[in-house]
């Protein structure tokens, strides 16, 4: 705008300020298209008689046309800004936002910097005129007070006040080597028959039950731990999650490698042992030198003078039970185990598992606290508003107090196996608790790979600067490729390779087989790779994962429905269900020895000596013999053979033709001097020279991992 107009386009406002301030409202009218009228005397003013053609300075400064093709800048606005306010946000003057006001309708009542435009659309308008795209914000003190969300984790409650503390059940952990009777002994105190449900007589799962002692009436959870070997992490949160450990020990067999992995777990969770010496029916049960075992173990019984309790029994004949349970109670009593009944739950995942019908589900152990329907539970990275509760005979609870086995539905994710359960006051709370404890896994996970990074970084860093160096010794000369430009995709290294995918029916043997999988040192072979894993049943994104890999599917403790084995068949995916971890492992391991490439064998026919050294004339060529006898299993024409001199070998080829006297045979046997020719014809033969005919045959390699079970 030049500096004429700029002064006309001000005059022109202040007349319409002095008229405004000066003559009454009903002589003023609104203006209307840029013209004011005055009473009935026909004055009038209009920026028309001004009009003439803007110059290129003034079409920069207000932009008319707010859909020009440049792309603008965007400026934030708000109601009942002021005069100043919008100027400040546009990074103009005040008297720059009076101009554009000439061109906005209903803009006269803001005529000074601290003015508040009542009217949303006059602040728009400026700045669609001003040439700004905008975004509507709150006010700037309105934002000031706004709370911003900070995410948060939720821990344990603080000891709580002793008057408030009520007795409470014990847990008791069952534990000991595979096949001593923990189930069985479980079975015999709560009267059912666990055992015959169980694959392969082994138990691979965390089992939580609650038993009423018919002695005493009391209650008192028991939870029965996995012996096998691939089950450590499971025994090792059996043993964080109880008061006391049960230590089973077979008489016949004694302390076995997961009884001594069952004292170190106890001991590091610093709880208390009483040891059941089970089977003393067996024939060659010996309860003495099994107490002796244990005494070497670091467990002093009282019968040595320590005070950790052993009894022996018979889980299967129900022989000192009674004892058992009185040694239990007498311990839980030394203890004087107590919990608050009140305020928000505390406890552990035992267990997690999908079931069909149900959805998502775990079994959990109540620590603290009474957990009832409705409440809302963190575990982990995952939540939960409890929709209803299961006992472990599977009859609905109203309500679970402490010392509790309890299964939960209303997870929205699958929690872990041995996360704690801590219940929140709301949904806002536990997405606010899963949100800070995602973000602290990524911080996590980036520190983690900042020595990869840095280590990558280093490695680029130093072939740049060596390819630097040389482009500066070259000066203007180009460097050239050294070798083949490197070839997009990477191709194989001819190893073959074996993609499974693993579904479970609970989360932690799920983790077991991953476990056992980790173990797995075959690579140079054979690679073996874990596609995807998952608890529940068989999906139709896992077939699909699968016939893209084509990869195996193993399913554990899990029927797989006719639909989803129509499904497989017809995506040419093989589904192998197993029920015992030692098959499944097994079983992978006879698919790799089927994938592996067939061997070659060498295979010793016979030896010869060689005594003497001589050339015979054969047509019009000298050709080397050696006059030998064999002295090891059997020499033939036509067989692979080498010269061995010294113990090393200076020629491989095969045998030409074998004389014995003057005739031509096919074969030489032991202690029989022969003539032996070798298709080399130029090779020298020395006395002393071993002459070795062999055989080479393929057979199948097998497998040589070692899960450690």
């Amino acid at each position: 705008m030049c500096s004429l107009q700029r002064c006309l386009a001000k005059y022109h406002h202040g007349i319409k300020i002095l008229l405004s301030r000066s003559l009454p409202q009903e002589h003023v009218c609104s203006l209307n298209k840029n013209i004011y009228r005055i009473g009935s005397n026909g004055f009038h003013t209009t920026f028309m008689n001004f009009a003439k053609r803007k110059d290129k300075d003034e079409k920069k400064s207000i932009q008319m046309n707010p859909k020009a093709k440049t792309k603008s800048a965007v400026i934030e606005i708000w109601r009942n800004m002021t005069v100043q306010e919008l100027a400040d946000s546009m990074g103009k003057s005040v008297d720059h936002i009076f101009d554009v006001f000439v061109y906005v309708d209903n803009s006269n009542p803001y005529n000074r910097p601290k003015s508040v435009i009542h009217n949303f659309t006059v602040i728009q308008e400026a700045a669609k005129k001003s040439g700004f795209r905008f975004k509507v914000v709150s006010h700037p003190s309105e934002r000031e007070k706004e709370v911003v969300p900070k995410y948060k984790d939720v821990t344990r409650r603080p000891p709580a006040d002793p008057s408030k503390l009520v007795r409470r059940p014990p847990v008791v952990t069952i534990m000991g080597h595979v096949d001593h009777g923990k189930t069985t002994l479980l079975d015999s105190l709560r009267n059912t028959r666990v055992v015959d449900s169980e694959f392969g007589g082994i138990t691979q799962h965390i089992g939580a039950f609650s038993v009423v002692l018919p002695s005493s009436k009391d209650r008192v959870t028991f939870l029965d731990t996995p012996g096998h070997a691939a089950f450590t992490a499971m025994r090792a949160r059996g043993a964080d999650s109880t008061d006391i450990v049960v230590l089973v020990v077979a008489a016949d067999d004694g302390v076995m490698e997961q009884t001594v992995e069952s004292i170190r777990m106890a001991k590091e969770a610093n709880v208390p042992i009483i040891v059941a010496i089970n089977k003393i029916d067996k024939p060659k049960a010996d309860v003495d030198y099994t107490r002796k075992m244990l005494l070497t173990q670091g467990i002093e019984l009282e019968e040595f003078g320590g005070d950790i309790q052993s009894v022996p029994i018979s889980a299967l004949k129900g022989t000192n039970l009674k004892t058992l349970i009185e040694a239990i109670a007498l311990q839980a009593e030394i203890m004087d185990l107590k919990a608050e009944p009140t305020g928000y739950m505390e406890g552990v995942v035992i267990e997690s598992k999908t079931d069909p019908g149900r959805g998502k589900l775990s079994t959990a152990l109540v620590q603290r606290g009474t957990l009832r329907k409705g409440c809302i539970l963190v575990a982990g990275t995952a939540w939960a508003k409890v929709r209803a509760m299961f006992d472990d005979t599977g009859r609905p609870l109203t309500e679970a107090p402490p010392a509790t086995p309890v299964e939960i539905l209303g997870w929205r994710e699958l929690p872990s196996a041995g996360d704690e359960i801590i219940e929140v006051e709301s949904e806002r709370v536990a997405q606010e608790v899963l949100k800070y404890r995602m973000d602290k896994q990524r911080e996590e996970k980036l520190e983690n790979a900042k020595e990869v990074i840095a280590q990558k970084a280093a490695e680029h860093h130093k072939v740049y600067r060596t390819t630097l160096e040389e482009r500066r010794r070259l000066g203007w000369y180009r460097v050239r490729r050294t070798g083949p430009r490197e070839k997009e995709s990477k191709e194989t290294d001819g190893h073959p390779e074996l993609n499974i995918i693993v579904k479970g029916d609970v989360d932690g043997s799920v983790e077991a087989i991953l476990d056992v999988l980790d173990t797995y040192d075959d690579e140079k072979r054979c690679k073996l790779s874990l596609i995807h894993y998952g608890v529940g049943q068989v999906t139709e994104n896992d077939l699909e994962l699968a016939s893209t890999f084509d990869s195996l599917v193993y399913t554990f403790n899990l029927d797989t429905p006719k639909k989803t084995k129509d499904l497989a068949k017809q995506k040419s995916v093989l589904v192998k269900p197993h029920n015992v971890i030692y098959k499944l492992v097994d079983d992978i391991k006879d698919e790799i020895s089927k994938m592996l490439p067939l061997k070659k064998v060498e295979d010793v026919i016979g030896e010869a000596n060689v005594l003497q050294f001589f050339e015979v004339t054969v047509g019009k060529t000298k050709v080397g013999v050696a006059g030998s006898r064999c002295t090891k299993g059997l020499l033939k024409r036509a067989s692979q053979a080498r010269v061995l001199r010294s113990g090393e070998v200076i020629y491989e080829g095969k045998v030409f033709q074998l004389r014995h006297l003057k005739e031509e045979v096919e074969s030489i046997k032991k202690d029989v001097e022969c003539g032996v020719r070798l298709d080399k014809s130029g090779f020298e033969f020395e006395p002393g020279d071993i002459i070795q005919c062999y055989s080479i045959r393929e057979e199948p390699q097998t497998c040589e991992w070692d899960p450690g079970f």
